[in-house]
């Protein structure tokens, strides 16, 4: 049996793509490839995250409480404002790289060196301020009573808003030894000793009349649960065992731990692309200013990291609708 192979073009070729099929080089199809898997990857992450809040969706954490600071602005309440000062400044470098790429398909040289400048700039504007809102995230700024069965309970006033631990509770003298490597187990430390005690926190409380308990759990109007008076002190007696300040990946004053372990996981992953994009925007900057790419007669290496770049901005675009839209 003889096997007809169907042949198309002039060269009767049957594959007629050469080595850059789709008119794509081996380098820019190679990062496509990347791009789609690492794509995969932030999917699976942000599913996870979604599956969790959906079964824990009663005693979540209310983004516009946890990320409302802002710089220089101390006790001002800014929700979400400077999370969308730094979703803008990416978006801007993304905008940038864009420009960088279409100056090295006119070989301007000068013009991609300013634009790869200004998205680096942008980069590590975007990585600082993220550094910064970890920082805020990580130290708190309240403070919550911890609870028998691992919840947390947070201190409001008559009118419903937040209270700091730091407003109405004195640390009682008394000293105590931490327990450290070279007087306890061996090869064990103790973590840092909590400014307060569960008692220091109750003499307090007791003693402002004005305050009440505010549970993680929340109503169906997205309200997180306000107790009483007598009900808060009876709380707080019966369940409080400590206090937690900020967050990691154990505590979460805001709310549940597991919001804590996926804004570490997810955006430090994607910080660390962020940082990756950096570095390879810096070299790739150097080489235009020695005249790498005019010598090779193409910008194509700039396409290629530009690709990378807007995939890190789109990837931000959905952590950012996650985390502190939704």
């Amino acid at each position: 049996m003889e096997t007809t192979v169907a042949r198309t073009g002039t060269e009767g070729r049957t594959w007629g793509g050469g080595n850059e099929p789709l008119k794509v080089s081996y380098g820019k199809m190679m990062m496509w490839f990347f791009i789609l898997s690492d794509a995969l990857t932030f999917s699976g992450f942000l599913a996870s995250y979604g599956f969790a809040r959906y079964k824990f969706a009663d005693s979540w954490p209310i983004a516009d409480e946890v990320f409302n600071h802002f710089p220089f602005l101390h006790g001002v309440d800014a929700p979400m404002y400077y999370v969308a000062l730094m979703t803008f400044i990416l978006i801007f470098s993304s905008v940038t790289m864009v420009l960088a790429v279409d100056a090295g398909h006119q070989m301007k040289k000068g013009k991609v060196t300013f634009y790869m400048l200004l998205t680096i700039i942008g980069g590590i504007i975007f990585l600082g301020s993220q550094a910064w809102e970890w920082k805020n995230f990580i130290t708190g700024t309240y403070g919550a009573i911890e609870t028998r069965g691992g919840n947390v309970l947070q201190v409001v006033n008559s009118d419903g808003e937040r209270v700091a631990l730091d407003a109405f509770v004195t640390a009682a003298p008394k000293e105590r030894l931490q327990h450290e490597r070279t007087n306890g187990l061996w090869f064990v430390d103790e973590p840092t000793i909590p400014r307060y005690t569960i008692e220091d926190v109750i003499t307090g409380f007791s003693a402002n009349p004005n305050l009440h308990i505010r549970t993680q759990e929340l109503t169906p109007t997205g309200e997180k649960v306000v107790l009483t008076r007598q009900a808060s002190l009876a709380k707080l007696e019966s369940d409080g065992i400590g206090i937690i300040e900020g967050a990691n990946l154990q505590k979460n004053e805001y709310g549940n731990p597991l919001f804590g372990d996926f804004f570490f996981f997810i955006t430090g992953f994607h910080g660390f692309h962020v940082l990756t994009g950096v570095f390879i925007n810096i070299i790739i900057f150097f080489n235009v200013l020695i005249g790498t790419y005019e010598r090779r007669g193409h910008y194509e290496m700039v396409e290629k990291v530009g690709l990378y770049w807007h995939f890190v901005d789109l990837v931000w675009v959905f952590v950012f609708t996650f985390f502190y839209l939704v």
